[in-house]
């Protein structure tokens, strides 16, 4: 496998990459109280089987292909096809590097594809000198949250409003660089 600089996609690569989506048993569940003007957030595992599944959409391709035209994204390939990517973004107006999407190839997911994938986006932006990379993810997408996790991220905010599914919350998680 090999990580380079991701250029502009012609065509969707996605519609061969099986399941574009995630299947749980546990996912994070977000309860919250407010009281006296201030918030409370309670945030724990439970059990509970969750699908999500979607497709990349030609227009959501051309917004992808927006962000990658700033050449901060990267792509993962084996014997020159591509089979993940991470699309980011430096926002300079508050020196952060933001990971817009990251998507594996069903058959190498689980084989350390994202974690490479990461590993490149922390090398950008520490050359960037961005003093953080800021991601947002789906609460019912427990293991992308383990996954985030284990490379470093921590949970820094959350939107119980951001989505039109009210069991999805989305959950901010940033890496100090």
């Amino acid at each position: 496998m090999e990580i380079k600089k991701l250029e502009k996609l012609t065509e969707n690569p996605t519609l061969h990459w099986g399941l574009n989506g995630y299947t749980t048993d546990k996912i994070l569940s977000i309860s919250f109280i407010e009281y006296g003007g201030s918030f409370e957030f309670v945030l724990k595992e439970k059990p509970m089987p969750y699908s999500k599944i979607w497709a990349t959409h030609p227009d959501e391709l051309d917004e992808i292909n927006e962000i990658i035209e700033k050449e901060h994204s990267f792509g993962a390939f084996e014997d020159n096809e591509l089979i993940g990517w991470i699309i980011c973004e430096h926002r300079t107006w508050n020196n952060s590097f933001y990971i817009e999407n990251i998507l594996i190839n069903e058959e190498f997911r689980r084989n350390g594809t994202g974690a490479q994938l990461i590993k490149n986006a922390v090398r950008k932006a520490r050359h960037l000198n961005c003093r953080i990379i800021e991601l947002e993810t789906q609460n019912t997408n427990y293991p992308a949250i383990q996954f985030y996790k284990r490379m470093g991220f921590g949970i820094t905010g959350i939107n119980t409003r951001l989505y039109e599914n009210p069991e999805e919350t989305a959950v901010f998680m940033t890496l100090d660089l």
